[in-house]
């Protein structure tokens, strides 16, 4: 099978040679580290089996957030800790899109943009949500960013999870959202391009954005994605997934990746070719800047209004008829990883682990530590 390892192990070198001198340090981290994941590069262990006398060598992760190989476990645990903030309320999924024109600006400067976009999108719901009209009072949400169209196309949005209702500003109550609406989204579309637009005027990249960006109507949506668990089940991929996974990459042949997407309209399957410089260029446009936290949290979801949190959801559990139907049985918080227990490839029993490798250049024989 062709991983994204193998592309950058055979391509990376000629990447770099070609664009290194302009490449952000987090791209050249993310290419080093997909090339050395899970090889004798970071070490790792070495297994026996008691029963067949079998060895297994096992390499270390690269733990990389953008590694197609070390982000498979992690949405199960982050949706199973997530749980402990459920409310028994009906939620929706809201998305804001960057237009087509600003992304350019944004590709280029990605934390700039990605800030505003969090911390404006998250102002647009809180300003409507005070109307009386549909909420009026403070909403809880989880933001996510999410950068890449389904082809590795550089598309920049934010997916909000959000619980129907709010709190009263006054007495702290609880203000149940309209069933299956939330907020009206022509309305909150144009709430957030006028701060996107007053929030970039702060800063010196405003006089190259086109004037017509902010005369055309930006994109968000909003839907209702059923209960607590059912909508942090929808949302949690979108957290741990990378911009492309090695079982999508189906031939790498004569410098060209071929790649498999669902095309968005028609749920069809379709393929892409690529050059190989072409390909990896677009896989990193989506490696994030260093430290830059892609989930965030706003409203009585914030860290510092946990504790309210806790009191909200126990008094709904409590008060609201429906709530019995609505609210999914927590599971146990999971503080730590389940035991990594190694199964022999020929006989399927659990393997003992002997010792530890050091690391190692890829070419030469490990080295066992007792």
């Amino acid at each position: 099978m062709v991983e994204m390892a193998t592309i950058l192990h055979l391509h990376g070198p000629d990447y770099r040679a070609k664009f290194g001198a302009r490449m952000p340090i987090s791209h050249l981290k993310a290419m080093r580290a997909i090339e050395r994941c899970r090889t004798p590069v970071l070490g790792g262990h070495v297994y026996h089996c008691p029963t067949c006398d079998e060895s297994e060598y096992l390499y270390h992760s690269c733990r990389n957030r953008h590694c197609p190989k070390c982000q498979n476990d992690k949405a199960q645990r982050w949706l199973e800790k997530q749980q402990r903030f459920l409310l028994p309320v009906p939620y929706f999924f809201l998305t804001f899109t960057l237009p087509a024109q600003l992304r350019p600006l944004a590709r280029s400067h990605q934390k700039t943009f990605y800030n505003l976009l969090f911390r404006t999108a998250a102002a647009a719901i809180q300003k409507l949500a005070q109307d009386p009209r549909f909420v009026g009072g403070q909403m809880g949400l989880i933001g996510v960013l999410h950068t890449w169209g389904r082809n590795l196309s550089y598309h920049p949005h934010i997916h909000f999870l959000v619980p129907g209702g709010g709190l009263d500003p006054d007495d702290h109550s609880w203000r149940p959202a309209r069933k299956n609406f939330l907020l009206p989204v022509k309305a909150l579309s144009r709430i957030f391009r006028a701060k996107f637009r007053d929030a970039l005027r702060q800063t010196e990249l405003f006089a190259s954005v086109p004037t017509e960006v902010w005369d055309q109507e930006w994109v968000v949506h909003c839907q209702p994605v059923g209960n607590g668990l059912t909508a942090l089940k929808y949302l949690a991929p979108y957290i741990f997934r990378v911009a492309i996974s090695n079982s999508r990459i189906l031939k790498l042949a004569h410098g060209r990746v071929t790649f498999s997407y669902r095309t968005s309209d028609t749920g069809t399957y379709r393929t892409c070719s690529l050059q190989a410089e072409e390909f990896i260029r677009r896989f990193l446009q989506h490696v994030l800047p260093k430290g830059f936290v892609k989930v965030r949290y706003f409203g009585f979801f914030s860290t510092a209004a946990r504790p309210r949190l806790a009191a909200l959801r126990q008094y709904l559990t409590a008060s609201l008829p429906a709530a019995s139907e609505i609210l999914i049985p927590l599971s146990p918080p999971v503080d730590s990883p389940t035991p990594h227990v190694v199964l022999c490839p020929s006989c399927k029993r659990p393997m003992l682990r002997r010792g530890s490798l050091s690391p190692t250049l890829p070419r030469s024989p490990p080295q066992i530590l007792h």
